[in-house]
């Protein structure tokens, strides 16, 4: 028997709720029930009809509360990069900071304001300055900083990063103003900048903006284009007395070692000149020391044989003898020098020895000296 067949309502399977073959409900009635249920809740029960107008307009009511629940829940989680903080504000009041990663915020409720700490940002300043000699120059500076505190950086100082390029201006002219200008163009531009970045700490640690100078740079720094040219043939002047200065220090560098050197060398001379002296001093002290007995022993003799010594070494430097005889007037002269060249010359080739047999064969002229001053030629007796 069908389902469907007369006196069998008792087992239609879509209206039998309790028994054992239960169908698919209708969806009119499951969408007229839904309605009902929100309608309940929403102030709709009295208008309960059978109108599928309203029940269609409840499920899409209660549909359209589904999404917008689901996209408020969504709208709640929100992301904090690594290099971010977050600063959470509850209407408008300061709650805490929120870490890098996944966070929950209540929408409308509570505010989120990401702030970057780790990149490093960059604050240039620049004008024309009047320095301590009442000269004008135009500087450029570049402060590199990052924000070093969240909360500090939002709360405390309504716009940090134009009250840091305030602080950089006054801390810039404040010190090019107690500078001198040759300082600041030439030899004393890392102090400038060493004093600029002390002078700009020192301004900002009162404000509390929740930054950090990471450095300072000094671009650069010109006098004003009327006087540039002066100025450049006064930098090249100071520049080539650096240069001059530095080749004269390299030339004392070269020039001192070898002098004293040639001090040390003559100071060597002197002592090993003043030791010879000494030795030598000493040698004729101990040598008089040692002919002192003798001398007084003979004296006669004694001085006779210092006489002959002392005559003996004279006449080894010479070549020339004067010969004395014992009871004559006369002293006979010999030449040495003259002897020994002609011993010389006979000791040459036969070739040699005729060629200047001419010159040679002259008897050598001598002289006597009488003791009457007369003065006589003699032949020493060679042919």
């Amino acid at each position: 028997m069908a389902w469907n067949e007369p006196g069998n309502n008792d087992k239609d399977p879509w209206k039998n709720k309790g028994g054992k073959n239960q169908g698919p409900p209708d969806l009119d009635d499951l969408f007229k029930e839904l309605g009902q249920k929100f309608g309940g809740v929403f102030g709709g029960g009295k208008s309960s009809s059978n109108n599928s107008g309203n029940n269609f307009s409840g499920v899409v009511f209660a549909l359209a509360f589904i999404i917008a629940t689901v996209a408020y829940l969504f709208s709640c989680v929100y992301t904090i990069n690594e290099a971010e903080r977050g600063i959470k504000l509850r209407f408008g009041e300061y709650v805490g900071v929120v870490e890098p990663g996944l966070s929950w915020k209540w929408t409308f409720i509570e505010h989120i304001i990401p702030i970057d700490v780790q990149s490093t940002r960059n604050l240039p300043a620049s004008g024309f300055m009047l320095t301590q000699d009442e000269n004008v120059v135009h500087v450029e500076m570049q402060v590199q900083y990052r924000i070093d505190n969240a909360r500090d950086y939002v709360f405390n100082v309504t716009n940090p990063d134009d009250s840091l390029s305030q602080a950089l201006d006054s801390a810039l002219r404040y010190v090019v103003g107690h500078a001198k200008m040759d300082d600041i163009l030439t030899s004393g531009r890392e102090m400038v900048r060493q004093s600029v970045w002390e002078e700009l700490e020192k301004i900002i640690s009162t404000y509390n903006l929740g930054l950090i100078i990471v450095d300072v740079n000094f671009k650069d720094a010109r006098p004003p284009n009327e006087v540039k040219d002066a100025f450049d043939d006064a930098i090249a002047a100071q520049e080539d007395e650096v240069r001059y200065l530095r080749e004269a220090e390299a030339y004392a560098r070269g020039i001192e070692p070898r002098a004293r050197g040639r001090v040390k060398r003559l100071e060597q001379e002197a002592n090993a000149y003043k030791a010879q002296v000494l030795l030598d001093a000493e040698g004729e002290v101990a040598k008089f020391n040692k002919l002192l007995p003798e001398y007084q022993a003979a004296k006669e003799v004694t001085r006779q044989r210092m006489y002959i010594a002392t005559m003996e070494k004279v006449y080894s430097n010479t070549s020339k003898v004067m010969v004395d005889v014992d009871g004559g007037n006369n002293m006979m002269y010999l030449p040495l020098d003259k002897i020994m060249q002609q011993q010389n010359n006979n000791q040459r080739p036969t070739s040699q020895v005729n060629s200047t047999s001419s010159s040679n064969n002259r008897p050598a002229s001598n002289t006597t000296i009488s003791s009457s001053g007369r003065t006589d030629r003699f032949s020493d007796g060679r042919n």
